[in-house]
C-alpha cells in the first residue's frame, strides 16, 4: 500500500517532507536540499528505493511499498553543539530507531555498532550518515512489513513482520521515530554513548570479526567505546584497535 504522507503531516504539521513514489536514493536528494539551506527535520522519503546507500556502497535492498526508507536532514553543529561529532549523531540515531521500533511494533532490537539493528541477529534496519556543508544527512532504512527477501540476503535480513507476526503501520512508526530522532539528538554525548553501551550486546565482551580495509580483517573481542563513541576492539594478543570505521560481525 503506497505511504500515506499526509496522516504523518497532520500528526507533525511543521515537518516539511518530501515524499517520492520511487527515488534512486533519498539521501541524494537530501543532500541536495540540504546545500540548498533546507532546515532541520527536512524529510525525504520514498516508496521504493532503485539505488539505496548501504555502507561500504553497498545497495541497501528496498522491495516498494513494504519497507521505511527516508533521509532527514540534520544540523548539530547550529543548534547542538553538545554533541560532539558524526559518531554520537550516528549512535543517537540507532537509540532513537530502537525506542521508536519498540513503542510502535513491540519489537525489541539489539544495536550493533555503529549504525544496524538487529533482531536474533538478523539486520531490520540500517542508518548511514554523511556530512554535507554543515548539515549531517542521516539515512534510515527499515525493513518493516517484507514477508521474503533475496536468496543473497535470506540469511541475514529480517522485517518486523516477519519478527512479531504481523503487518505494521510505516506512516505511525516514521512519527514516533521523527520524534525520537529529535529527543535522542538533543542529550549530550556522555549520556549517548552509556545508554548504547547499555543497549547493545556489541560493545563489550563479544567476539567480532572487524572489516577494516579490501581483504582485511581483525579479529578479537569488544572492549567498550572511545569517549568519541569510536569501538574498542582486543585483539588474542591484548593489543586494543580503535574501530573507526569497519563492518562488525559476530565471529
Amino acid at each position: 500500500m503506497p505511504f500515506d504522507v499526509a496522516a504523518v503531516l497532520a500528526a507533525l504539521p511543521s515537518r516539511e517532507i518530501h515524499w517520492h513514489s520511487s527515488l534512486a536514493s533519498t539521501m541524494h536528494d537530501a543532500a541536495k536540499l540540504a546545500s540548498a539551506g533546507a532546515p532541520p527535520g527536512t524529510v525525504v522519503g520514498a516508496d521504493e528505493q532503485t539505488s539505496g546507500m548501504g555502507r561500504f556502497g553497498r545497495r541497501w535492498h528496498s522491495e516498494a511499498d513494504a519497507g521505511l526508507y527516508f533521509s532527514v536532514i540534520l544540523r548539530p553543529l547550529e543548534n547542538r553543539p553538545h554533541v560532539g561529532n558524526l559518531p554520537h549523531i550516528t549512535l543517537a540515531l540507532g537509540l532513537a530507531a530502537r525506542e521508536a521500533i519498540v513503542d510502535s511494533t513491540g519489537v525489541v532490537c539489539d544495536l550493533r555498532w555503529p549504525n544496524d539493528l538487529l533482531i536474533s541477529g538478523r539486520k531490520c534496519a540500517g542508518i548511514l550518515t554523511l556530512l554535507e556543508n554543515r548539515a549531517v544527512i542521516a539515512g534510515i532504512g527499515i525493513n518493516v512489513n517484507q514477508s521474503e527477501f533475496p536468496t543473497d540476503i535470506v540469511e541475514i535480513a529480517t522485517s518486523l513482520r516477519l519478527a512479531a507476526g504481523r503487518p505494521h503501520s510505516r506512516e505511525q512508526l516514521l512519527i514516533r521515530l521523527l520524534t525520537a530522532i529529535d529527543e535522542w539528538c538533543r542529550l549530550d554525548s556522555p549520556s549517548i554513548l552509556r545508554v548504547f553501551a547499555e543497549s547493545s550486546s556489541y560493545v563489550r565482551g563479544r567476539r567480532v570479526v572487524v572489516e577494516t580495509g579490501e581483504d582485511e580483517l581483525l579479529a578479537g573481542t569488544t572492549a567498550g567505546l572511545t569517549p568519541d563513541g569510536y569501538l574498542i576492539v582486543r585483539d588474542d594478543r591484548g593489543k586494543e584497535h580503535t574501530i573507526i570505521a569497519g563492518g562488525v560481525r559476530p565471529a
